[in-house]
């Protein structure tokens, strides 16, 4: 079964080929196999999906009608809230926190019968681009076990690509779908800033982060993004209009089409995941798209500027976390003062606390001007770039990362960790969709993966190219090794 598609699981319960109880035993198996390898999931629902399971296998009995995604287990990342299941964001801070209420995206997946299988790991508060920064556990990517899966939804990614479930949700504050989804081999998509209520998401960078699926395959990554782009009135950005169809728009063409290459912003690109990208170009040219040259070089400032505005809200964001309204609190603590101190002291992680610090510091008196409104400068002109790149092209092309997934603890410079994400980035910044889809591995056999960007609210346009190159690209029917079953 690990080998179906997500729709393909649907459709099989649907008919009555599978019962629920017995997907969702499977993927609990398999989850229990190779999960002490790989490390994706902080919590599995073992109890509660097949509960879920059983209730949908009377459902179907009784002849009533089923949901977009009856039978499907999907797993979660650890920052989304599931009403009663723990929510530590991967860090040791909320290791006791219980969410008191569902996200919007969990209600809406369940209320098309899906079945929530587990919370998966993470960077802790999603800070992070490999998953190393977690307080709880490492995860290690199931095509290299030496390796991260990338981050911050590495969990996520690792439990698709390792067919622990067949979907998966994340967030992406500035490549945390994307860059996993590359580093793994899978689908990652990034909607449009708004399209996807943010309600139930712990916040990091709240004018960048986005919840999106990670999929096998586009057509599994469509079908959850109809369900869950709808409008929500919790959610202050969302915007008001009605959810797409993204799979009856699939033609399989791209005939006709303008992709844009900002040609002089990939000299730092690696040797193979250039190879990578000049094939799929030209796979692009051959299905009848016209290549156009684009510039946008004004996101080498990119990385400078994301660094400033998501530290500056990370450090809003995270002051709720005192010791006292949520999380672990110091018992070292004597006085008021230390209980905030000692708690956060304690909780946080190393990369957590220094995000914090220089949100801090951007946002103090006689720094605000010289860096954050400059900052929020930059990325009216990035937004401002992008829409002139769009006014010659209806998509544009780039890699998704300079290089492909890399040994966990070998990056020690952290910016050069944050150059994994130059590519990545300024889509939030912008607020524009995207798409990762693997277009290549490498000689180690490690998965590379090809970007798709499209205009604000144009989700369905990348959708639909990214799925007319999956059918040129065949690569999301690979497994890794470590997780194939022959066939009893």
């Amino acid at each position: 079964m690990y080998k179906l598609s997500a729709i393909e699981i649907r459709d099989q319960f649907i008919q009555g080929k599978r019962s629920a109880t017995s997907i969702v035993q499977y993927f609990l198996d398999r989850i229990a196999k190779y999960d002490g390898q790989i490390g994706a999931f902080l919590s599995v629902f073992n109890e509660k999906a097949l509960q879920k399971a059983k209730e949908l296998d009377q459902k179907r009995a009784d002849k009533k009608p089923l949901g977009k995604l009856a039978g499907i287990p999907i797993a979660i990342k650890d920052n989304i809230l599931v009403k009663g299941e723990f929510a530590t964001c991967a860090s040791k801070f909320l290791t006791n926190y219980r969410a008191p209420y569902d996200a919007t995206v969990i209600k809406l997946l369940e209320a098309e019968d899906a079945i929530i299988i587990g919370k998966t790991n993470m960077d802790e508060f999603a800070m992070g681009s490999s998953t190393e920064n977690s307080g709880l556990q490492k995860t290690r990517n199931p095509w290299n076990l030496k390796c991260t899966p990338g981050g911050s939804s590495g969990g996520s990614a690792a439990a698709v690509a390792a067919r622990l479930c067949p979907l998966a949700l994340g967030s992406d504050t500035g490549g945390s779908v994307r860059l996993p989804a590359s580093f793994c081999g899978i689908t990652g998509f990034k909607p449009t800033y708004g399209r996807v209520s943010r309600y139930g998401l712990v916040a990091y960078g709240s004018s960048l982060d986005q919840i999106g699926p990670l999929a096998t395959n586009t057509s599994d990554a469509a079908l959850i993004m109809e369900v869950i782009g709808k409008h929500c009135e919790k959610d202050s950005t969302s915007y008001d209009e009605k959810s797409e169809e993204y799979i009856k728009a699939f033609n399989g063409s791209l005939k006709g089409m303008k992709i844009g290459v900002p040609w002089q912003f990939l000299d730092k690109l690696a040797e193979e995941p250039r190879a990578a990208f000049q094939k799929s170009v030209e796979k692009i040219k051959e299905m009848g798209a016209e290549i156009i040259d684009v510039d946008l070089s004004i996101l080498n400032y990119s990385i400078a500027v994301y660094y400033i505005l998501a530290t500056a809200e990370a450090s809003t964001n995270l002051a709720r976390f005192d010791g006292i309204r949520y999380g672990q609190r110091s018992p070292k603590a004597k006085t008021l003062d230390e209980v905030y101190d000692l708690s956060k002291e304690e909780g946080f992680g190393a990369e957590v606390k220094k995000r914090i610090m220089l949100g801090t510091y951007v946002l103090s008196a006689g720094y605000q001007d010289a860096y954050y409104k400059k900052a929020q400068k930059i990325r009216t002109l990035i937004i401002k770039a992008y829409k002139d790149a769009f006014a010659k092209c209806d998509l544009i092309a780039t890699p998704v990362s300079p290089f492909a997934a890399f040994e966990i603890g070998s990056i020690k410079d952290p910016i050069q960790m944050y150059l994994e994400d130059i590519y990545t980035i300024g889509i939030n910044l912008a607020g524009v969709p995207a798409v990762s889809i693997p277009n290549g591995f490498t000689k180690d056999g490690k998965p590379m993966g090809l970007q798709l960007i499209g205009p604000h609210k144009q989700d369905r346009r990348v959708l639909v190219a990214a799925n007319a190159l999956e059918k040129e690209f065949p690569y999301h029917a690979e497994v890794p090794e470590l997780v194939k079953e022959e066939k009893v």
